[in-house]
């Protein structure tokens, strides 16, 4: 849908208009009346003459146009009717403020009814149960709640939470917005819909995404797609986990990669930032806003260090204050995220050396004590000389400002703010300010830092978290439209189940035999074996390929094979191979498999499930011990076999794999071209879910020995006997 005119509308008609107070739809004309908006503004409602000065019209179509954007503050029930009506009428878009619709359940019929109104016309609607649209540049607020006049910045906000965009917009931290949505339920447009038509919009730097649900995976890539190709940054707050599918739930692959996992690595592929809090996301976005590259050499990842986690965050920060105690906070907190401080070099230490007082030590953090303390050319001086080193790509400056100082206080605090922008305008690098504690970040200074491109943070641990966001590489536009069409080309494969039927009751879970038969159609290898007809099959397979064999069942309702006790390992006789043969028979009904016994090698899980916000892969360490390890990476898909080996060689363990310690490097793009030919399978075999474990790796290749997989597809019909 086209959403030009809901954000910048020539018109704009408010459906149930009222002077009480209170009311959102009287709030919304002062709102526009505050912000100065120069186009028409027609409130509606048949009991008024005028409200808030501006004339009243009894309903829609006594309008004296077509209105670009239709406010409805009328109760839910009158909801659908307004909707359908502003529709017909050809109105460009409508933002619904009421609540009681889907957020509760006797709600949704009515919330069912908006969508359908939306939807026969074409109709753009914000909400329902959402606080509006305003847009600051063009003086436009189609909003319910109060608002004030601000001058106008470069980051948008999108929120499902109207109360935390509400309080974004009561923030003093020099953040200046340029739109904030709050699209509660989004029951027709979505978070993704809003964040890609931001990504068109002129002015527009970095979006402030808080998010409470998943929506439409495929409209999200599209959308960070957009933002990527637009140079916008994302920063995005995912609130609230949902439990994973109850097939996956089936497997290990249910906690191994979660649906917020699968959510985080869709975003590390966007080159968008995930933060934790309200807070963060706000602080996140205003440095994102800032974004400039940094020094080539200084954008490489860290080293990969066997045993230690790897992290998105580039090499080369330095840290400036004028506290001891702060700069360790800094370097723990640094440590906590991953981010490392490269030492200075001797020319650096020797420079740093004339300009600090002796009682200061010269390390990175550096630590240059407040006897400098207002010294605004030698601030200046220390900046510049620092972000000369060759090692730094970015210097974070620890700044603190009371509030309400006045005179030398006030001029010594000026004197170290315009020391820091000297120094930021006299570096080949950027330059980041952050205070210590949220609250010592003064509204107008830090404005002052944003208009000179430094981004200013509030407290010390925003500020490493945004040193290491402005590290974060941005994403390419071409692998996520790529995830897109995978997520739609199975969400198509859903639709043709038949009508009325859920992927839950149409599938089956397939015997081990018939997963493995499946994976070698697609080319995904195998370890060597086939079902027994009878013992003395199992005896023949035995002969056909050679001690030692493992027997096995295989049944659609058998998953957990050890732990039924429905498998016999290292079986090197006939004997040996009839009696596991008799006993796997009689312990349930199901085939028995007889396979090659292979040697060990490291073991990893890998799968691929469709469940989350995209279809995706994980890759673990440890086989049967993934889940309790916890040493797991996901991949959205598709995924080359070069995407997958990346991800492998981020495992914390991946020092196994890699040679670690002397042991032999082992063959890692083997592991790659199996599980990227997985995610292939998921799509061609129409699966919801497979699970590869273990799969070993070898110096030379790696085999799967275990296989599980349920698909979309009813069971085959037995086939009728004729009489």
């Amino acid at each position: 849908m086209d959403l030009r005119r809901l954000f910048d509308p020539r018109s704009v008609a408010v459906v149930g208009a009222s002077d009480r107070e209170g009311s959102y739809g009287g709030q919304t004309l002062v709102n526009l009346r505050t912000l100065g908006y120069q186009g028409e503004v027609w409130p509606v409602n048949p009991r008024r003459d005028r409200v808030h000065g501006f004339d009243c019209f009894p309903s829609l179509a006594d309008l004296p146009g077509v209105p670009d954007a239709v406010v409805v503050a009328v109760p839910a029930a009158s909801v659908p009717e307004v909707v359908a009506e502003a529709g017909r009428l050809g109105c460009g878009g409508a933002v619904v403020y009421g609540a009681g619709f889907a957020e509760i359940e006797d709600g949704r019929s009515l919330q069912d009814e908006l969508v359908a109104a939306a939807r026969r016309h074409g109709l753009p609607v914000c909400g329902p149960n959402g606080n509006g649209i305003v847009v600051f540049p063009r003086r436009v607020a189609i909003w319910g709640d109060a608002l004030t006049a601000r001058e106008p910045g470069e980051v948008a906000i999108v929120s499902q939470s109207g109360n935390q965009a509400v309080n974004a917009l009561s923030s003093r931290r020099g953040v200046r917005f340029h739109t904030v949505v709050s699209c509660g339920n989004q029951a027709v447009i979505e978070a993704a819909d809003f964040l890609h038509h931001l990504a068109q919009e002129e002015g527009v730097r970095s979006v402030a995404l808080n998010l409470e649900a998943d929506g439409d995976g495929a409209r999200l890539c599209d959308a960070l797609a957009a933002c990527a190709d637009a140079g916008i940054g994302v920063a995005v707050l995912k609130v609230g986990s949902s439990e994973a599918g109850a097939a996956a739930a089936a497997a290990h692959t249910g906690a191994v990669a979660g649906d917020q996992r699968v959510f985080a690595a869709l975003l590390a592929e966007a080159g968008a930032v995930p933060v934790t809090d309200p807070h963060d996301l706000l602080e996140v976005a205003k440095a994102l806003a800032l974004r400039r590259p940094s020094k080539a050499r200084d954008l490489q990842a860290d080293r990969a260090v066997p045993g230690e986690p790897q992290h998105s965050v580039a090499r080369g920060l330095a840290v400036m204050t004028c506290s001891g105690g702060d700069s360790s906070a800094a370097a723990d907190e640094a440590d906590r995220v991953g981010l490392r401080f490269p030492p200075f070099s001797a020319e650096t230490e020797r420079r740093l050396g004339e300009l600090v007082p002796h009682a200061a030590t010269v390390a990175n953090p550096l630590d240059y004590t407040a006897m400098i303390w207002g010294e605004r050319e030698r601030l200046r001086q220390l900046i510049a000389t620092v972000a000369d080193d060759p090692a730094v790509g970015r210097v974070l400056v620890f700044y603190d400002e009371p509030g309400g100082l006045e005179g030398d206080p006030k001029t010594s605090w000026e004197a170290v703010r315009e020391g820091i922008l000297d120094g930021a305008r006299s570096s080949g690098v950027p330059v980041i300010v952050s205070s210590t504690l949220p609250e010592l970040l003064q509204d107008d200074s830090a404005a002052r830092f944003v208009a000179a491109g430094v981004p200013a943070i509030a407290g010390l641990r925003s500020g490493i978290a945004c040193a290491a966001a402005l590290a974060v590489e941005p994403g390419d536009p071409m692998r996520l439209r790529e995830i897109a069409r995978f997520k739609r080309a199975i969400c198509e494969q859903i639709a043709q189940l038949p009508a009325g039927r859920t992927p839950r009751d149409s599938g089956r879970w397939l015997p081990e035999h018939e997963a493995k038969d499946m994976l070698r159609e697609s080319g995904v290898p195998v370890v060597q074996g086939r079902v027994a007809r009878d013992e003395d099959d199992a005896v023949a397979i035995l002969a056909e390929l050679g001690p030692p064999v493992a027997a096995k069942l295989s049944g659609e309702d058998l998953r957990h094979k050890s732990e039924l006790g429905a498998l016999a390992l290292e079986l090197v006789s006939e004997a040996e191979v009839r009696d596991a043969h008799g006993r796997l028979r009689a312990l349930r009904s199901g085939a028995v498999l007889v396979e090659r016994h292979v040697p060990a090698g490291v073991e990893l899980l890998v799968s691929a499930r469709r469940t989350g916000v995209v279809p995706s892969l994980a890759i673990g360490l440890g086989g049967i011990w993934t889940e309790a390890l916890g040493d797991a990476v996901v991949v959205p898909l598709p995924a080359t076999p070069d995407r997958v080996e990346r991800s492998v060689r981020e495992l914390r363990g991946a020092a196994l794999l890699s040679g670690g310690r002397g042991r032999p490097p082992l063959d890692i793009g083997a592991v790659g071209r199996l599980a990227a030919a997985a995610g292939d399978a998921l799509l061609d075999a129409g699966l919801e879910l497979l699970e590869l474990n273990p799969v070993v790796v070898y110096e030379d290749g790696a085999i799967v020995l275990d296989a599980l997989a349920r698909t979309s597809a009813p069971a085959p019909q037995p086939a009728a006997v004729s009489m």
